[in-house]
């Protein structure tokens, strides 16, 4: 279960998942890099997490949205049901 986002990262929830995944990218880098101060390492740490839960969250929506055409045994298509990813 993900914790509601602080007032600190309420604007997450505003971004599409290109721009929140491309936002994370850019703060796994900088830590990566390790030319952040401490504190700063982890403010910007808190928020990746906050936008790690929110690209998440948009890709388990995705996903439930997916279908996948059912077809009969005359390869006529008969409907849709939920994509089974695996």
């Amino acid at each position: 279960m993900s914790k509601p986002l602080s007032k600190n990262h309420a604007d997450i929830k505003e971004l599409s998942f290109e721009k929140a995944l491309k936002e994370l990218e850019t703060i796994v880098s900088r830590l990566e890099r390790g030319d952040v101060e401490l504190e700063e390492s982890i403010t910007i740490y808190e928020r990746g997490e906050a936008l790690r839960e929110h690209c998440d969250r948009l890709l388990k929506q995705a996903e439930a949205r997916v279908e996948k055409l059912t077809v009969g045994a005359d390869g006529i298509p008969r409907g849709t049901e939920p994509l089974d990813p695996e």
